[in-house]
């Protein structure tokens, strides 16, 4: 369920995008530098701070079930909504590419479609993505290889943020 949470809090993230975009607020973003510098070194920092968690990590996943920590779906959802949000890429596409929908003569059922289009199709995929990571056998296999999924994940996760900022 959690995996589900989170795949649809992105889904969440990626409508929001979709509606400033719609609405026009993405212009305003691609004409105020300062303010996307500032989101952009926000999504970097929260890279950073999930890089390094997944660094410290000790056994994965598996040692978090078995220890009895759990994560409530709302702190799922609002992972995979933070993700979404705090992703300067995922600005960028929505600027580029819906940004030639921003028009005053769409009807509210025009931009509705455009808005939940992406969103579902956001949801849908990594709710399939959640379902076939499920399976029992892939599960083992991936909680005996979860201390090094984490620090792997860390890095990437550092490398992206490092990435982030040198481009700004």
């Amino acid at each position: 369920m959690n995996g589900l949470a989170t795949a649809w809090g992105h889904a969440i993230g990626i409508g929001f995008y979709a509606f400033i975009t719609i609405i026009g607020l993405a212009v305003v973003l691609q004409q105020s530098p300062l303010l996307f510098k500032t989101i952009s070194y926000v999504g970097a920092a929260y890279l950073i701070y999930l890089g390094f968690n997944a660094l410290r990590s000790k056994g994965g996943v598996a040692d978090k079930l078995q220890s009895g920590e759990k994560m409530s779906l709302w702190q799922s959802a609002r992972e995979g909504l933070l993700i979404s949000l705090l992703s300067p890429k995922i600005a960028l596409f929505f600027i580029a590419l819906f940004s030639q929908f921003v028009a005053v003569g769409n009807s509210v059922a025009a931009k509705s479609v455009t808005v939940m289009t992406p969103m579902l199709i956001d949801g849908l995929w990594y709710s399939l993505i959640t379902l076939m990571l499920s399976s029992p056998k892939l599960i083992e296999k991936i909680r005996s290889k979860a201390k090094l999924i984490d620090q792997l994940s860390g890095v990437v996760l550092i490398l992206l943020a490092v990435k982030v900022v040198i481009a700004q």
